[in-house]
């Protein structure tokens, strides 16, 4: 097992490094991506996902408004609360990153014998499916 979870742990650091577009932390990455995903999320949200606390988050996105990615604005029933939405700008980086990534995935996966790719084409998207639930 030790292996198996040494080669996850390289797998993610080499996808992880091969998206530059944007030159993002992994936890603003991992934010646009949310917000890509699940639409506009509270600021508190964000901060509770990502295991970040709300001044840090508050921090990065400040700094994501600023490069334009997200907009920040009051919640629509609780005038109190901080909704962060994507924009089109940050839409447009997190396809430009996820091409990046798909791109070097691809060329490693290319260099393994072919009944190597098809175990990783199998076993790959078996455990996404298991991450995420039935």
């Amino acid at each position: 097992m030790g292996e198996l979870i040494a080669a996850v742990e390289e797998l993610v650091r080499y996808v992880r490094r091969s998206a530059t577009t944007g030159e993002l932390s992994t936890t603003a990455s991992a934010v646009l991506n949310r917000l890509g995903r699940e639409g506009p999320r509270r600021l508190t949200e964000l901060a509770r996902a990502e295991h970040v606390s709300q001044p840090s988050m508050t921090q990065l996105i400040t700094r994501m408004e600023r490069d334009l990615l997200v907009t920040r604005g009051s919640h629509r029933t609780d005038g109190r609360g901080v909704l962060v939405e994507i924009t089109d700008t940050g839409r447009t980086m997190v396809r430009q990153r996820h091409t990046e990534r798909a791109l070097a995935l691809g060329r490693l996966i290319e260099k393994l014998s072919e009944p190597e790719q098809r175990a990783v084409l199998i076993a790959l998207p078996a455990l996404a499916r298991v991450i995420h639930g039935p």
